[in-house]
């Protein structure tokens, strides 16, 4: 029987393995204005130190290096970037039906702005803006690609907003 009252958890942040971690910097950087916190490093297969053997238990023993950097959005969530020399460096087929991670969503109420300068670092825009609520509420939504192609959501709005009291009905 569930005796303590359960509660939401804090979104920490989020593991992305990209194809080049200068140019991922680069790009999270400068279009979705991260904050660098720790800039690119090496990490080499050693278990003299706990990340060395933390990064062992996660990845196994089949690497030698990994280059890692970390970024953190406007509200303290973390982004890991991680470049691995020997992985597939072509993007992941997009695949929304199958289980796993489908993508994660940026919010920034100049979607417009936002898109255009994501397309012009090298990403794509893959649908149309959408309006939500168009006769009710200003709130837009679209999917992208970073310059990697991994697709990400951007909302104008707050997801609390987006999906409080009667958002699919009238």
């Amino acid at each position: 029987m569930k005796t303590t009252k359960n509660y939401p958890k804090a979104f920490s942040h989020i593991g992305i393995t990209v194809p080049d971690i200068q140019k991922a910097v680069e790009f999270y950087s400068e279009v979705m204005g991260w904050y660098t916190i720790m800039e690119p490093s090496l990490v080499k297969k050693e278990k003299d130190t706990a990340i060395g053997q933390m990064c062992i238990d996660v990845f196994g023993d089949d690497w030698e290096t990994f280059e890692i950097a970390h970024l953190a959005t406007s509200n303290g969530v973390g982004i890991e970037l991680f470049s691995f020399p020997n992985g597939v460096k072509e993007a992941p087929e997009f695949n929304p039906f199958n289980t796993g991670l489908f993508h994660f969503c940026v919010q920034d109420p100049n979607i417009e702005e936002l898109i255009e300068k994501i397309v012009s670092y090298g990403g794509k825009q893959r649908m149309p803006i959408r309006e939500y609520y168009p006769e009710d509420k200003p709130f837009k939504m679209c999917y992208v690609e970073d310059p990697f192609g991994i697709v990400f959501e951007i909302y104008t709005h707050s997801y609390e907003l987006t999906y409080s009291s009667g958002a699919y009905s009238k």
